[in-house]
């Protein structure tokens, strides 16, 4: 609250308007419904296909080759999991200008459990598929699933300013 000339308390300038709130709650129900997108492709990925010789090696030759080359499944995988990334940093962004304390903790986590299991999923690519590299991906990908929920259900709750 602050206090204006009359010795008036009004609503702190900080408070966050319905919009706001409307952009953060449409922005981590969107980023909920493409990872439980890109998680149902990973489980195709990880049963049906096989990573290419030709596209093991280096991290950065692995991500290059996974989103330019066959099989269509990897590809979509790796493509959706950069536009995924971004989205992420797009959302956190959006948090940080909301100055919404909740949105901000529930959106660097999840950008960082999505930052994780994009690096697992390169490496899974890079080192021919290894076991753990699927599962930390899996489960990165799970933290990030729950911090979207979580950030939705806080901002479900949250109060708008009073006109």
């Amino acid at each position: 609250m602050a206090v204006s000339g009359t010795g008036q308390a009004t609503p702190a300038s900080t408070a966050v308007s319905a919009a706001q709130l409307a952009r953060l709650r449409g922005t981590s129900f969107g980023m909920l419904v493409m990872l439980i997108v890109q998680f149902a492709i990973g489980i195709v990925v990880n049963l049906y296909v096989s990573v290419p010789a030709a596209d093991q090696g280096s991290l950065l030759h692995a991500f290059g080759k996974a989103l330019s080359d066959p099989p269509a499944a990897l590809a979509s995988h790796a493509g959706l999991g950069l536009l995924i990334v971004l989205a992420a940093i797009g959302l956190v962004v959006r948090a940080v200008i909301a100055r919404h304390p909740p949105a901000i903790a529930a959106s660097v986590v999840g950008l960082l459990a999505i930052i994780a299991a994009a690096l697992n999923g390169v490496r899974f690519v890079a080192d021919g598929g290894p076991s753990n590299a699927s599962l930390a991906m899996a489960l990165s990908t799970a933290v990030a699933m729950l911090c979207y929920a979580t950030s939705l259900f806080v901002l479900s709750g949250s109060r708008r300013p009073q006109p």
